[in-house]
């Protein structure tokens, strides 16, 4: 019988990945914009880094990409025709919305939802808020599937409770799990949830000049509402402004919790101490590792994400980190790792990953994985077709290597047949992770 855990769950890079720099805010990916992508070799990446994180004994689950060309959204706006027309109709006419409309952004599973676990909720239940994401339309239009994708995993309703987004307005703007984290004891027991936002968007307040404020104050409230949590076990804080403005568009880009630790930047919050001390006050025994900004600058912090790491507990008591590449190559980052490792706190691990095709969009390995805290009889209400072992990853990376491009520019998302490939292979893999009929085209007859 396994005990209680922080399952990952990875979204797998869709087969449209391309460099399209839609997010505003995000540095590496307006950066990259019009560069050549290599949805195979993302992919591959990520499943890496699922496989490597199971062989060493973390739950470790799979959420599926979505459907892309977004065509309903199309037709929505009026295009009629032949999927093909209206491929060619929009590419020719609107090439940056329809950019856009092809994203793999669903990879990015930090943003899929808020989950807080059923020792803090209300009645005893996992409850997920699918994010609306209503700051960019890109990632706008992925709700209705992930709450689909999500249902088809967490299937039963003793168990788990999946939430709609909130309103699609920006006074409830809500980026999901990557402005939220939670400190506990161990996963089964209750813990404080840590919700982080960008400004409010009713009232006077500091907000960001330069970079839209994705998360409000009121969103993450309204979640901590419907999810049932304890206000005395609750934390809200402020992203300070002007790391927004940095490029750092999400909490996870400047730091990262688990268990008993915080690792941020000293720049994370606005009124960091009277943050820490709230979260101290509420979480007796809490570590926090606070990075100065002379060992690491808010400029480095954002060019090796750093701080967009994945925590993860040992049976020793320690943690290992888990962090991109980057971090390598960012003499200052690799400096501060390496005194990290050896001065004796918590974290004693350093694992580094190659996700550079995800990196030069603008997500590392926390951006990568939804957190999701499971007792034993949860986990085994999962779908277990959805869990990383050796048998699923060699499927998933002939699946990969059969159906998905090695190189992909945003010219070439016009291409009508790569709309054919995308849904033969999505038609495939709900077939290989048992999800049933989830996608609009599987759908026929039915809304997104």
């Amino acid at each position: 019988m396994h005990g209680a855990c922080e399952a990952n769950f990875d979204g797998l890079v869709g087969p449209t990945h391309h460099y399209g720099g839609h997010s505003f805010g995000n540095v590496a990916s307006t950066g990259n914009a019009a560069s050549v992508a290599n949805p195979r070799a993302a992919a591959l990446q990520g499943l890496a880094k699922m496989k490597a994180l199971a062989d060493l004994g973390y739950r470790q689950g799979v959420l599926p990409p979505q459907e892309r060309p977004a065509l309903w959204v199309l037709r929505d706006l009026g295009y009629a025709g032949t999927d093909e027309e209206i491929i060619r109709l929009c590419a020719n006419t609107h090439p940056a919305y329809f950019a856009g409309l092809c994203s793999a952004s669903s990879m990015w599973t930090a943003n899929a939802a808020t989950v807080s676990p059923s020792a803090d909720t209300g009645d005893g239940r996992v409850h997920f808020s699918v994010a609306n994401l209503n700051n960019k339309l890109h990632r706008a239009i992925e709700a209705s599937q992930t709450r689909r994708s999500l249902q088809a995993i967490f299937r039963d309703e003793r168990h788990f409770a999946i939430h709609a987004a909130l309103p699609q307005h920006p006074a409830f703007g809500d980026e999901g799990a990557a402005n939220h984290t939670r400190f506990c004891r161990d996963y089964d027991e209750p813990g404080v949830e840590f919700f982080v936002y960008g400004a409010r968007y009713w009232g006077d307040g500091r907000k960001p000049a330069r970079f839209p404020a994705r998360q409000t104050q009121e969103a993450s409230e309204a979640i901590a509402r419907r999810h049932g949590l304890d206000p005395a076990r609750t934390v809200f804080a402020q992203q300070h402004p002007d790391v927004i403005d940095a490029g750092v568009f999400h909490n996870d880009v400047i730091a990262v919790g688990n268990l008993d630790v915080l690792f941020c930047h000293e720049q994370a919050f606005l009124d960091q101490e009277a943050v820490c001390a709230e979260l101290a006050s509420k979480q007796p025994g809490l570590r926090v590792i606070t990075v100065p900004a002379g060992a690491v600058s808010v400029t480095d912090a954002v060019r090796s994400y750093l701080f967009n790491s994945q925590l993860l507990a040992k049976a020793d008591g320690r943690q290992r980190l888990v962090v991109p590449e980057e971090c390598r190559n960012t003499p200052a980052v690799w400096a501060y790792l390496q005194e990290l490792q050896q001065g004796g706190g918590p974290i004693d691990e350093v694992l580094v990953f190659d996700l550079k095709q995800s990196m030069q969009n603008g997500g590392g390995p926390a951006c990568l994985r939804l957190r999701v805290a499971l007792n034993a009889i949860e986990q085994d209400a999962v779908n277990p077709a959805v869990w990383m072992n050796d048998v699923l990853y060699e499927r998933l990376t002939h699946w990969v290597t059969r159906h998905y491009r090695d190189r992909l520019h945003v010219n070439d998302l016009a291409d009508p047949q790569l709309l054919s490939e995308v849904r033969t292979a999505l038609d495939e893999l709900t077939q290989l992770l048992e999800l049933g009929s989830i996608y609009p085209f599987q759908r026929s007859g039915s809304d997104a």
